[in-house]
C-alpha cells in the first residue's frame, strides 16, 4: 500500500490553497490530490461567465497545470473516496485502492441540495448549477426558442440566470422567500438587484414554491402554472461531510474544525465549503461557503499540517458579487442600528450593534470596502475612530494615528 505524508481530498480552491500552506514549511514532503470531478481545480464563480463568453474553460484553472508539479502534488482525479480509517490512517478510493496518509485534509465541498417537489423525478432536462460539468451540460441545450425555469432566488440561481439569460427565451425565478438574494441582501437591497435582472428578462415568482411537477409544466402553490423547457434547480446546498462523520469525527451543519483546520480526529484536517469556520461577526460556528473563506481555511490548515502553527479566527461572511455591471458588496449581520443612503443607482447600509460594526451593503459605490471589513474582521471599537466620517466617506484618515499604528500598518 502506499503512503503520503500529505493526502488531500477534493481538488479544490481550499486543495491549492493547502498545497501552498504545506509547500511554505515542508519542501520535500509529497502530496497527494483526489478529486471526484475529472479536472483540476478551478474558480466555480466563473461557471455563469463561461456561458456569458467572458471567459474559456482554459482560465477558469485557478493554477496552472504546472503548478501542481511545481509543487510536488501529484493529482488522482475523476476519482472518489469512499472511507477513512483513522486509526489505520488509510483512505479507500472508488476504484478500490488503499493509500495511507501522515496528515490527511478532507476538502470536498459541497453538492446541490435536490428539493422533495413531486414529480421533479420525472424532469427530463433537469439541471444543477454549481460545477463546470453542470455548465458544460446546461450550454450544449440552451437554445433561443427555450424556456427556463429556475428553483431558487439565491446566488447560485441567479449567477444561472445571468450566464443563460441572453441565450434564452425567457427565464422564470421561483423562491420561497418574499425577496431575491434573502440570505445576502436585506429588502431595499434585494429590490434594487431584482430590478436590474427584470431589465434583463427575469420573471420573479416570490413568495411562492413550485407544489408539483407535471412534465414541463411547474404548478405553483399560488395556483400560477409555468411551462418550461429547461429547469435548474438552485435552492441551497449540503456540506460533503459524510466521510468525516462515519469515520467517527464531529460534524454538526459542517465538519467541526477549530482555528488551525484540524478536526476531532488525529491528523484529520477539513477546510472549504464542507468546514464550519467561527464566524468573527456573529460569534458562531458555521459554514461560510465562500471562496476567500477556502483560501484561508485551506492556506492555514496546510500550514499546520506540515508543522507550522497559523490560526484563522476573523473569518467573516463577505460577497462581492455582480450582475450585469450591478456590483453587490456585503459582509456580515444586518442587526442592530442602521445608517443608510439611497439613491435611484446606489445603495450603501450600514449595521452597529455594541459599539462595533456589525455588516453592511453596497450597491454600485466605489467605495473603500477595505475599510469597513477591516472594522468587522477586527472587531475594531467604533469609539476609536471617526465613525460619522466612515459612514459618508471611508478613509484611513477617520483613524486616529495610535489606532491606525496598531491596526493598519500594513495599509498606511
Amino acid at each position: 500500500m502506499k503512503k503520503y505524508p500529505y493526502v488531500i481530498l477534493g481538488c479544490s480552491v481550499a486543495a491549492v490553497a493547502a498545497i501552498e500552506g504545506i509547500r511554505s514549511e515542508d519542501r520535500e514532503g509529497r502530496i497527494l490530490v483526489v478529486g471526484e470531478e475529472p479536472c483540476r481545480a478551478y474558480g466555480r464563480p466563473l461557471i455563469s461567465y463561461y456561458l456569458l463568453g467572458e471567459t474559456d474553460l482554459a482560465r477558469m484553472d485557478y493554477r496552472p497545470e504546472e503548478f501542481y508539479e511545481e509543487h510536488g502534488a501529484d493529482l488522482r482525479l475523476g476519482v472518489r473516496a469512499e472511507a477513512v480509517d483513522p486509526k489505520r490512517k488509510t483512505v479507500t478510493f472508488s476504484d478500490g485502492e488503499k493509500i495511507g496518509y501522515g496528515k490527511l485534509l478532507v476538502a470536498t465541498g459541497s453538492r446541490p441540495f435536490d428539493p422533495p417537489i413531486e414529480g421533479i423525478e420525472r424532469v427530463k432536462e433537469r439541471f444543477s448549477f454549481m460545477t463546470k460539468a453542470d455548465a458544460l451540460a446546461l450550454e450544449k441545450v440552451l437554445s433561443p426558442e427555450k424556456r427556463v425555469l429556475i428553483v431558487g432566488a439565491g446566488l447560485i440561481g441567479l449567477k444561472c440566470f445571468e450566464g443563460i439569460a441572453a441565450r434564452v427565451k425567457s427565464a422564470a425565478v421561483v423562491d420561497l422567500a418574499d425577496r431575491i438574494l434573502p440570505s445576502v441582501l436585506d429588502h431595499t437591497g434585494a429590490e434594487m438587484v431584482q430590478k436590474a435582472l427584470e431589465a434583463r428578462g427575469a420573471a420573479f415568482y416570490l413568495a411562492d414554491a413550485v407544489a408539483k411537477f407535471d412534465g414541463n409544466t411547474a404548478y405553483l402553490k399560488s395556483g400560477k402554472e409555468l411551462p418550461f423547457d429547461l429547469l435548474v434547480t438552485a435552492v441551497g446546498v449540503r456540506p460533503n461531510a459524510e466521510l468525516v462523520k462515519e469515520a467517527g469525527g464531529e460534524v454538526r451543519r459542517g465538519i467541526a474544525a477549530d482555528a488551525c483546520g484540524r478536526t476531532s480526529l488525529p491528523d484529520i484536517y477539513a477546510a472549504g465549503d464542507c468546514a464550519e469556520s467561527f464566524d468573527a461577526v456573529s460569534g458562531e460556528n458555521r459554514v461560510l461557503a465562500l471562496l476567500p473563506n477556502a483560501n484561508m481555511q485551506g492556506c492555514i490548515a496546510g500550514i499546520n499540517m506540515a508543522g507550522g502553527k497559523a490560526k484563522f479566527e476573523n473569518a467573516v461572511a463577505f460577497n462581492s458579487i455582480g450582475f450585469f455591471g450591478t456590483h453587490v458588496m456585503t459582509a456580515g449581520v444586518y442587526e442592530g442600528e442602521a445608517y443608510t443612503e439611497h439613491t435611484e443607482r446606489s445603495y450603501k447600509a450600514l449595521f452597529y450593534k455594541e459599539g462595533v460594526l456589525k455588516g453592511f451593503i453596497l450597491i454600485n459605490l466605489p467605495e473603500r470596502a477595505g475599510i469597513y471589513l477591516k472594522l468587522l474582521r477586527e472587531r475594531i471599537p467604533l469609539s476609536e475612530v471617526d465613525f460619522t466620517a466612515l459612514k459618508t466617506s471611508p478613509a484611513w484618515s477617520a483613524f486616529p494615528p495610535a489606532v491606525r499604528k496598531r491596526n493598519f500598518a500594513a495599509e498606511v
